[in-house]
């Protein structure tokens, strides 16, 4: 797969997702990892689901169609984090900026047929 003959909003749509598993990475394994449980049970619950779409990747538009679907939860996670949780509410808010970069790629690659 050849970067340079993908659109613009699908380079910005694979950066957002590279983005958001460093970003899940960084947070729960490094920054703030979690106090009642292990690190590892966590990041693979937020890691592995940002890597199933890996396989796809031959397709970027099939590829970030399910990273699409999949930031919707990592966008309700970012909400509840950054209500809850002053002090996570930084990475949070990042997460769902990513998480919309993520999605208005999708959406903006979208081609409306001419009439």
């Amino acid at each position: 797969m050849s970067t340079t003959a993908l659109p613009v909003e699908q380079k910005l749509g694979l950066a957002a997702w590279a983005a958001l598993t460093v970003l899940q990475l960084l947070w729960h394994g490094w920054l703030l990892p979690p106090q009642g449980m292990p690190a590892a049970p966590v990041l693979a619950i937020t890691v592995i689901p940002l890597l199933l779409p890996l396989a796809a990747l031959r397709q970027p538009r099939r590829a970030l169609l399910w990273v699409g679907i999949l930031a919707l939860f990592y966008f309700c996670h970012g909400v509840a984090e950054a209500w809850s949780a002053p002090v996570e509410r930084t990475l949070a808010m990042a997460e769902i900026a990513l998480t919309l970069l993520l999605i208005g790629t999708l959406g903006a690659g979208v081609r409306r047929p001419r009439r």
